[in-house]
């Protein structure tokens, strides 16, 4: 059997060594290849650098290595004997905090980095939001670069109460704090003898001990499968749904309704990629072919009907935005929802949230670049979805400019209008 996956996505303000944190944990659990560490180790000497600049194991873009930041979502994989990890390396510059919305929309836990000499910072509190409103089931705080400030306890100890401060009305479902220093390794892999005071244990042998995955059989909102493609029937065939389950534990013979159109039916057979099935958990794609022939479209979802999600033709959302241009109220966009395309208007900007202070602005009129606000919704035809805390696939999506094809803001349902 495969060791458990846990998905991890760092974060924090520039320079407080997110990059150097995950290639020493690469470097000392012996992940890096001996061609990569030797490339790394020639580009830290060309940099007038003493030793191997771990970072680097992490910034694989040329333009990366050149300008000394991380420009995009690097991802890095490795294994422990007890665990699998994804790592997802994100930029702390203001200007790509997009990029750590979609670093973090899919991870288990974010690790949030401080630089123990200055503190929570204003990306230190952005990032710490994104966490909290994409619902990551656990938030680590990684107070980097002890060895600047003498291995203090009490500097520790001032963090991780203004932290708490702070994010206490996040109401984050887990939240952890460990003094480290990434450069030397202390408390990474490894306890500090620097540290002392410190009574837990390092960082990655939480890492390996955290439980990260409810077991979808016990899901309350039951089994969802998006519709990604509708294979025709033939002759000898019959028509079948091929898409990923995005809840719970589908199941042949287990009666389903069909949404938007509300049609019921019975699934007969599940087909993953090893053959014929009796079930399929979420994130297992699948394919799967019903009793009756109900009508299904590309962009349906399948339900268990006493667990229905909700139908409407618009919600309330929270949408972190990407583009250059500002959000305006009135604007049409594209959205994709699951696997569905539709036409949504923004009909209504709610406000804008004050990263400072978490107090909601009413008065605001537009969204700029990185903004974080609640708009409501209204969509072209109705949709099936499920509020974003109750499931992150069924209650994401994006919204995309047609004419430039970009997407310029990821949201979150809150609920229907």
């Amino acid at each position: 059997m495969k060791a458990p996956l846990l998905r991890v996505a760092t974060a924090g303000s520039v320079d407080d060594g997110k990059s150097t944190l995950i290639g020493r944990l690469l470097w000392d659990s012996k992940s890096i290849l001996e061609d990569q560490a030797a490339s790394v180790a020639h580009a830290s000497a060309v940099r007038g650098q003493h030793g191997t600049n771990m970072a680097m194991f992490t910034d694989g873009l040329r333009a990366e290595r050149e300008r000394g930041i991380t420009i995009d979502v690097a991802y890095r994989y490795f294994a422990t004997p007890r665990r699998r990890f994804v790592l997802a390396d994100t930029p702390g510059h203001f200007e790509f905090t997009r990029n750590m919305v979609t670093g973090a929309s899919n991870a288990d836990l974010a690790i949030i980095l401080i630089d123990a000499r200055h503190g929570v910072v204003d990306q230190t509190r952005r990032h710490a939001v994104i966490a909290g409103l994409l619902c990551v089931p656990h938030v680590v705080v990684a107070v980097n670069k002890m060895d600047l400030v003498g291995w203090d306890q009490e500097v520790f100890a001032a963090i991780t109460k203004d932290f708490c401060r702070f994010a206490d009305p996040l109401e984050l479902p887990s939240l952890t704090f460990f003094p480290i220093s990434a450069l030397a390794g202390d408390n990474v892999v490894e306890p500090s003898t620097h540290m002392d005071w410190h009574d837990g244990p390092p960082l990655l042998q939480y890492l390996e001990d955290v439980a990260a995955h409810a077991d979808p059989a016990e899901d309350p909102i039951g089994a969802r499968l998006a519709v990604q493609w509708v294979l025709p029937a033939g002759e000898d065939v019959a028509a079948s749904y091929a898409g990923q389950v995005a809840a719970g534990v589908l199941r042949r013979g287990a009666d389903v309704m069909v949404l938007p159109s509300g049609v019921r039916s019975k699934v007969a057979e599940i087909h993953s990629f090893t053959g014929p099935v009796d079930e399929a958990r979420e994130g297992t794609p699948v394919t799967v072919r019903l009793t009756d022939g109900a009508p299904v479209v590309r962009g349906d979802l399948l339900c268990q009907p006493g667990v229905v999600p909700e139908v409407a033709d618009g919600f309330d959302a929270v949408v972190c935005w990407f583009a250059e241009e500002p959000l305006v109220p009135g604007t049409s966009y594209a959205i994709k929802h699951g696997t569905r395309w539709d036409r949504a208007t923004v009909a209504e900007l709610r406000h804008r949230l004050d990263i400072e202070t978490l107090v909601p602005d009413g008065k605001a009129d537009r969204l700029g670049p990185n903004d974080i606000g609640t708009l409501r919704i209204s969509l072209s035809t109705p949709i099936a979805f499920d509020a974003y805390r109750h499931n992150r696939n069924t209650g994401s999506f994006i919204l995309v400019d047609e004419a430039t094809n970009a997407t310029v803001a990821a949201g979150m349902i809150l609920g229907v209008v």
